[in-house]
This record gives structure tokens, C-alpha cells and sequence, in this order.
């Protein structure tokens, strides 16, 4: 076994036992969940036996993890460089743990569309905050006023879009996958400013 082999094998018996503790569980729960000798679970977070595939599929699913989750050792990923859209003034980050978000900042200098029209609705959630100035949401017929570290979450479903009010504004917004595949057709469709 080489030392990053025995480093890994380290840090998955650490996330076993770390997992259990953390749901309050003893041994024997754990044990009973994932089908194992109380003996068997201690020597495996103990190190006194070998780690086997099958165990680890079984122990992620009692410890409602993924076997990818349980066995992860990207450490030297930590930091994450921005993808810049710099004709639509903003930055995006995919989010590693799950590939189907983004986190996405964008400077907003444009009020939100008076034309109901030009307001968007795709499958997905948003969540966003403003970093600095005022933001206007329209959500449906509604209008929601969104100022410096206040946030709002919702479906897009509804019809919407965001905008600057009395000077630009910075937002930083998350969005499962849905959401940011239909900014990506927003985008590409150069929607100003529809979130």
C-alpha cells in the first residue's frame, strides 16, 4: 500500500466513525443499519481490518452518504476559479460537491423589464443575495425590493426578473441545475438582466 493508499484508507475509517458520532449513533446502531457485526464496524474504524468495497457501498448508505462522498479525497481542489462573462458583467463557479449548482456573481446597472413579456420562467430554484446597492426582484405581478445583505429565494417557475434600482448593484445567486440551464438560454438569447 503506498502512503497516499494508506492516507485515503485513514481518512475513510476517520469519516465512518465521524459520520456515526455525528447522528448520535453507537457501534451497535450502526452496526444493526448496516447489516455488520459490532465487532466487524469497531475493527473497521479501528483499522484492524481491511476495507472492502461492499461494506463501504453498505456503510454509506446506513450513514446517508455516497460512496463518492465516503471515499472523496480532493483536498488539493479547494480553490476555485471564476468563469468571467465579462459582456454580461458576471462571474460563475461551479459548485464541486454538486455539479448541478453554480454560484454566479453578477453587477446589475439596468432597472428590471416594465414589460412583463421579457420576464422568464424555467424549471429550477434561485437563491440570491445583494453584495451592495438596492435590487429589484419581479416575481409574477409582484415587485420585491432587495437591498445591501438581504436575500431572497425562489421558484422559477414563476415568471421573473432582477434588476438595479437607483444605481448598479452586485448580486451573488445560486442555482441548481435547472435554474442555470435557463440562464444559459437566457444568456444565449442576450435577455439583459433576466435572472
Amino acid at each position: 500500500m503506498t502512503q497516499e493508499d494508506g492516507q485515503l484508507d485513514s481518512l475513510v475509517r476517520k469519516r465512518i466513525r465521524a459520520l456515526r458520532v455525528a447522528q448520535g449513533w453507537s457501534l451497535e446502531e450502526l452496526a444493526t443499519r448496516a447489516n455488520l457485526s459490532q465487532s466487524s464496524l469497531s475493527r473497521i474504524e479501528n483499522g484492524q481490518r481491511r476495507l472492502a468495497l461492499d461494506q463501504l457501498v453498505t456503510l454509506a448508505r446506513a450513514l446517508d452518504t455516497t460512496l463518492d462522498q465516503l471515499v472523496e479525497n480532493a483536498a488539493d481542489d479547494v480553490v476555485i476559479s471564476p468563469m468571467i462573462d465579462a459582456a454580461h458583467g458576471s462571474m460563475r463557479w461551479p459548485v464541486k460537491g454538486d455539479p448541478g449548482m453554480s454560484v454566479m456573481r453578477q453587477r446589475m446597472t439596468q432597472p428590471p423589464p416594465d414589460n412583463p413579456a421579457r420576464m422568464r420562467a424555467h424549471p429550477g430554484r434561485e437563491w440570491l443575495v445583494v453584495l451592495s446597492g438596492t435590487a429589484v426582484l419581479m416575481l409574477g405581478n409582484r415587485r420585491y425590493r432587495i437591498e445591501t445583505n438581504q436575500a431572497a429565494e425562489f421558484p422559477t417557475m414563476m415568471p421573473h426578473a432582477i434588476g438595479a434600482e437607483g444605481g448598479p448593484c452586485d448580486i451573488l445567486g445560486i442555482f441548481d441545475r435547472d435554474a442555470r440551464r435557463g440562464h444559459q438560454r437566457d444568456t444565449a438569447a442576450d435577455v439583459p438582466d433576466a435572472v
